[in-house]
């Protein structure tokens, strides 16, 4: 989704105790809603129980009406990469699905995204899956002060194509924090031009959308769902992330202690 503020915003050790229960709560919606799906649900009822999992915890849904987008998580099945719209489709023993879930809590945004099987799946779809999941870990070993967003860009873009996969251009990683989009833009992918250096205190969503076939991709009439050209599997995995003074922070990793909700 597009839109962002100009500048890169360090987070303050303030803002950092605010912004951490808001990625754990993302977590704990992604985590519950994965376990959710099951052959034979639509995924209106899925974006359903995300919503339900999300008023729990005294958050609210960070996709929501974000620049008009009509549901509470993304949804995005098989060949669909991101932005999928939750509707009347039932999803069936053998798909992915891509679950991207963005929270707003203490006034900060948790994001987190994964794909997962729908009670099982061929051994290609597991292996996209492996690749695209270990390429997100790959990039985040990356995140290091004194590296540059291009080094998380490289090694994610290293993993996939190594491994016979492409990588989509059309859409990357970003800044998070009190907006959904801020800047610095991590792309998957090494543009060549130069990039920002990576300073603790930056929180960034490292999102790699990896695609079976060709890179292309086009959006459907919705005017939302991003699909493969050549109709072929993507997967999509995210974890917000914060750059500290040694190893990376993973902020959607699930929490030390249990969630204390809002009374």
């Amino acid at each position: 989704m597009a839109g962002r503020s100009k500048m890169i915003i360090l987070k303050s050790e303030r803002d950092l105790d605010a912004m951490r229960p808001a990625c754990q709560v993302a977590r704990a919606v992604l985590d519950e809603v994965s376990d959710f799906i099951q052959p034979g649900r639509t995924t209106r009822e899925i974006d359903q129980f995300a919503a339900s999992r999300i008023k729990h915890y005294g958050a609210r849904s960070a996709f929501l009406n974000y620049r008009k987008y009509p549901c509470y998580i993304c949804i995005s099945v098989n060949e669909e990469v991101v932005h999928g719209l939750a509707n009347d489709r039932r999803v069936d023993f053998g798909d992915i699905i891509s679950l991207d879930v963005g929270v707003i809590y203490n006034g900060f945004i948790g994001d987190n995204a994964r794909t997962v099987a729908v009670g099982g799946c061929s051994v290609e779809a597991q292996r996209l899956m492996d690749v695209t999941e270990r390429a997100l870990y790959e990039g985040i070993a990356q995140a290091r002060p004194g590296n540059c967003v291009d080094d998380i860009s490289r090694a994610i873009q290293t993993c996939v194509q190594s491994n016979g996969y492409s990588v989509v251009k059309e859409f990357v990683g970003h800044g998070v924090g009190r907006s959904m989009h801020e800047e610095p833009q991590v792309p998957n992918f090494v543009e060549g031009k130069g990039s920002p250096k990576l300073r603790p205190g930056m929180t960034l969503a490292i999102e790699p959308m990896v695609n079976t076939g060709s890179p292309e991709v086009k959006i459907l009439k919705d005017g939302w769902t991003v699909v493969t050209k050549d109709g072929q599997l993507s997967a999509h995995f995210e974890h917000t992330v914060l750059i500290t003074e040694g190893e990376p922070e993973i902020m959607t990793c699930p929490a030390r202690v249990p969630l204390k909700l809002k009374a």
